[in-house]
């Protein structure tokens, strides 16, 4: 079912505002190991934070601000009692030249409002037009034109002050550049609610305050814009329309933050001559002056503290809107598909492999190279009877080289990306299926690549029988191998932190490797040992490139020493003594198959956990 139109104003639209109120919030979490205990985060808490003012919600480390941010934005549910709802109202229903006002209460909405977190998650090796560009594909589909979208993306970045930076790298950017920039990603389909963890961290006081400004311009144009700070300058106080000041779960202030100083003073406190207010009432809160958290959070009930709304005139909102020029014109866009978004993700995953050369240019240089290497190390031992036994130690040189190779590159991919990933999943860029699909439409055929360039160099060069039918199920095996490998790494680095993935990927190769059926022969194992190797999907591998060597009526083999005897000179004689069956090539492959297929749908699994739990 396709999702129904949207409206997108061009030339940075005002939106129909949205209120966000919230009642008795509470969030408890279990702590302890062994004795298990509940711990209160929220007690009861309270407020509504108005469309057009920027919202900032403060206190010390351990008071709630977090977490109620994340409780706001919907990123965390589980153990959250109370009500979170939003308001709306269109203030774009005229009749007769009188303004009628249209209030409704829902359930807030991920579609509604976009989340930017602390970090700045790009991709670095990105120019700031092409990141803008797709997520303006991502968010507004094909429906737009390329001048029309980027219409949109020059008046948002010169509205925010990148516009002289459009062909600069991400990775370039300074700090606050970045965070101007993650801004601007979420401005493209202009939601009305913005959420902002510490959006001044990291950036000094020119910077924070410039961040502060465009936060506090946006707010203007009809959004709700609510952020997390810890001890802002004076000056940058000053500009919140709204604090809401959390101490130990409770809240103790919500108001403007010009009334703060005549807050505190009803309870007896002075902020002492040229003191920054900010500071003042984070010490008190945190207890320098004594505890008065019970006086301020039944003091805080009181909503007089709080300036009049900042888009309560509605009428003169309509009127704003209708001398900006390019306010006024509408363009009826549909949501993309979810086809249209991963071609999108393909393009963008296929520019970003192309521009790592750490992940294309090193590993073909290396592949190439050790494919000489150990063609020339392992020369004549594909014909040469007296080389029967070395030839399968090509053989599983081959595959441990293609298994590492796979398995440890792909243990650090998803945790790379997984910052990014969860900030785009979380704001509804698309879904995790269509980036997992995207991810697989790209990595593989790439990773294929890299196991035909060695494949056929040392293929070659060992002087393997040179038949295509021979060649092409050797490759098969091989690229399976491949496959298999990196899925597991891609499972070990998402279920894992890198180190411990690295360590475990090691110890499962090595595993797999003991009872492949070469450092330990079939034939010489316990009757134990043998059904346990069953387990390895390096055992399918190399009895797969064995029979495709040696099975199937090969001819016997010439042997080139001095005596004229080779002892394995007939293929059969091979199969007898490692232990193997000549003619189950396609068994092994099959078998292979459904472990690939397996450990596809696992990484995904896997994944999704993975966010979920973050």
């Amino acid at each position: 079912m396709t999702s129904a139109p949207r409206m997108v104003l061009m030339h940075l639209p005002k939106n129909n505002p949205i209120d966000i109120m919230f009642t008795d919030i509470e969030f408890t979490v279990t702590v302890g190991t062994l004795r298990r205990e509940e711990k209160k985060v929220l007690k009861g808490v309270s407020g509504r934070f108005n469309c057009g003012e920027l919202t900032a919600i403060m206190g010390p480390s351990g008071a709630g601000k977090s977490t109620l941010l994340n409780i706001l934005t919907g990123f965390q549910r589980k153990g959250m009692n109370g009500e979170v709802r939003t308001s709306r109202v269109d203030n774009d229903l005229l009749l007769n030249n009188d303004l009628k006002k249209k209030n409704s209460c829902h359930t807030m909405s991920q579609k509604e409002s976009c989340y930017i977190m602390q970090d700045d998650q790009l991709c670095p090796l990105f120019t700031v037009i092409e990141i803008m560009m797709m997520a303006a594909d991502l968010k507004l589909g094909y429906t737009l034109s390329y001048k029309s979208k980027l219409l949109v993306i020059e008046d948002i970045l010169d509205s925010i002050g990148l516009s002289g930076s459009l062909h600069t790298r991400c990775g370039r950017l300074s700090g606050g550049q970045k965070k101007r920039l993650s801004i601007a990603l979420e401005l493209i389909d202009n939601p009305p609610i913005m959420f902002l963890d510490e959006p001044t961290t990291g950036l000094d006081s020119t910077s924070s305050h410039q961040c502060v400004s465009i936060l506090k311009a946006l707010a203007r144009g009809g959004r709700t814009v609510v952020c997390t700070i810890h001890q802002p300058s004076a000056s940058t106080f000053e500009m919140f329309d709204h604090v809401y000041i959390m101490a130990e779960g409770y809240c103790v202030y919500q108001g403007s933050s010009l009334n703060t100083i005549p807050y505190m003073q009803t309870i007896g406190l002075n902020c002492p001559q040229y003191h920054n207010p900010a500071d003042f009432i984070m010490e008190v809160v945190t207890g320098e002056y004594g505890n008065f958290t019970s006086q301020l959070k039944t003091a805080a009930i009181d909503n007089s503290w709080r300036t009049p709304p900042q888009i309560s005139d509605t009428r003169e909102l309509v009127k704003r809107k209708s001398k900006i020029p390019g306010l006024t014109s509408l363009v009826l866009v549909n949501q993309p598909s979810e086809f249209n978004k991963l071609l999108v993700l393909i393009h963008r995953s296929l520019m970003q492999v192309y521009r790592d050369w750490t992940v294309t240019h090193v590993k073909l240089c290396m592949h190439f190279l050790v494919g000489i290497l150990l063609g020339l190390l392992f020369e004549n031992a594909g014909t040469d009877g007296g080389k029967a036994f070395n030839n399968i130690g090509f053989f599983i040189v081959t595959l441990v080289y293609l298994s590492y190779t796979s398995i440890m590159p792909a243990i650090l991919k998803f945790p790379s990306e997984l910052h990014i990933l969860k900030k785009e999943l979380f704001n509804n860029w698309y879904k995790l299926s269509t980036y997992f699909f995207a991810f697989l439409i790209t990595n593989m055929p790439l990773q294929m690549m890299f196991c035909f360039i060695y494949t056929s160099i040392s293929y070659y060069l060992s002087a393997q029988m040179l038949t295509w039918t021979r060649f092409s199920m050797f490759l098969f095996v091989c690229q399976l191998m491949t496959l298999i490998s990196e899925g597991i790494g891609l499972i070990l680095g998402t279920v894992m932190a890198p180190v411990n993935g690295v360590f475990i990927g090691s110890i499962i190769t090595c595993l797999c490797i003991l009872f492949a059926g070469f450092l330990v022969l079939f034939n010489h194992m316990h009757i134990v040992m043998y059904y346990v190797s069953y387990i390895s999907y390096m055992r399918y591998a190399l009895e797969g490139l064995v029979v495709s060597m040696y099975g199937y009526g090969r001819e016997p083999l010439s042997c080139h020493n001095e005596d004229g005897y080779c002892h394995y000179r007939l293929p059969e004689k091979i199969f007898q003594e490692i232990g193997m069956i000549d003619g189950r090539y396609w068994t092994d492959v099959s078998v292979m198959v459904c472990i690939l297929l397996g450990i596809v749908i696992t990484s995904f699994l896997t994944l999704q956990n993975r966010l979920k739990g973050q």
